[in-house]
């Protein structure tokens, strides 16, 4: 059986409104970016729960606390209660952007920085410590598993990690390595689950794509032809784990005013494909963490097949035309994804 973990990176927006105190815009802010409302319906949280639970799946909940600086508890229980109360798994996640809100003593004389992997090692196990406290203290279970905003952890984040007894990473996306913001010390032919500084290091999953390059497992990354299939490859070389990687607002518009229809088919069909697949079925790291196992024979992840490849970079750019940019005509619409597939 290949475990499938459906994993959500769930986090307020600090670019939307209400991130720089503005009062009153919370509320605002968790409807574009959590509850991802539009006029034609939700597409966040609430929306990706529903379509889970119709398929019978489990999913993974990665929750930045860190906007509870800015926007107290609250704001977390917010998000951890429906998620628990419908018996999905709640981990851990941390965008340091928010830090510029804090008011503790703790975080007095911090510098800024984007990333986790911008901090020193103790100011790095701080911002778990409080990080990790306030996902618990808004009721989620003791997180077990960690994922850095933007993929943004080092070598010295998962010391931290371990320290504070989280034993599981994810911030690893072999695709992006050496292009990301990613700093642990593991490279693109690191593919699966590894005990590395401490921890499991559990990696994101990718596929092989046009020269030779590999391309991540993000739902707006990858068509569903080709997430099914990675899916189907894993089961059938006996690769245990896949890890395939989403946000909260992931089935809006890049302007998160409209739902991307495309992306929002492309989820429900993935989860439909995997309640259908033999072999293969979701897991949580509550109840079914990812292990280390021998290498096995056979490509470790799925090979590049043009055909399917190509039909990607197509979908791909009938999607950035329609919803990666505000509203066009049908004749800019044309014209742009025009633009794209001559690039």
């Amino acid at each position: 059986m290949t475990s499938v973990y459906l994993t959500i990176d769930t986090e307020y927006a600090a670019h939307l409104p209400g991130a720089h105190g503005t009062p009153g815009t919370r509320a605002q802010n968790f409807a574009r970016s959590i509850a991802c409302e539009t006029d034609a319906g939700a597409v966040g949280i609430f929306h990706q729960m529903d379509v889970l639970d119709a398929h019978g799946l489990k999913g993974v909940f990665f929750v930045d606390p860190m906007p509870a600086l800015l926007w107290g508890l609250g704001a977390i229980e917010d998000v951890v209660g429906p998620i628990t109360a419908r018996g999905h798994d709640v981990q851990l996640h941390c965008h340091t952007e928010w830090l510029e809100h804090a008011q503790e003593p703790r975080f007095r004389n911090f510098p800024t920085g984007r990333n986790l992997k911008d901090f020193a090692p103790d100011q790095q196990r701080t911002i778990l410590s409080f990080a990790r406290d306030t996902l618990i203290a808004a009721g989620a279970p003791p997180p077990v598993a960690f994922r850095a905003g933007n993929y943004g952890a080092n070598d010295e984040t998962l010391v931290a990690l371990a320290e504070l007894g989280i034993g599981y990473d994810t911030s690893h996306c072999p695709a992006l390595a050496g292009c990301g913001a990613c700093a642990i010390s593991l490279g693109p032919d690191d593919l699966r689950p590894v005990a590395h500084r401490g921890v499991i290091e559990v990696p994101a999953a990718c596929l092989q794509s046009f020269g030779g390059k590999l391309r991540h497992g993000q739902l707006t990354a990858l068509s569903l032809r080709e997430l099914v299939a990675a899916i189907r490859h894993a089961r059938d070389v006996d690769i245990a784990s896949v890890t395939l990687v989403s946000h909260s607002f992931e089935l809006l518009s890049r302007d998160r005013q409209r739902i991307n229809r495309l992306v929002a088919r492309r989820f429900s069909g993935l989860c439909a494909a995997i309640a259908q697949m033999p072999g293969a079925a979701t897991a949580t790291y509550a109840r079914q963490p990812p292990a280390v196992l021998p290498g096995r024979t056979g490509p470790q992840c799925l090979p590049h097949d043009p055909l399917r490849g190509g039909m990607r970079v197509i979908e791909q750019a009938v999607s950035n035309a329609f919803y990666s940019r505000p509203l066009l005509t049908g004749t800019q619409q044309m014209a742009a994804i025009g633009a794209v597939l001559l690039t």
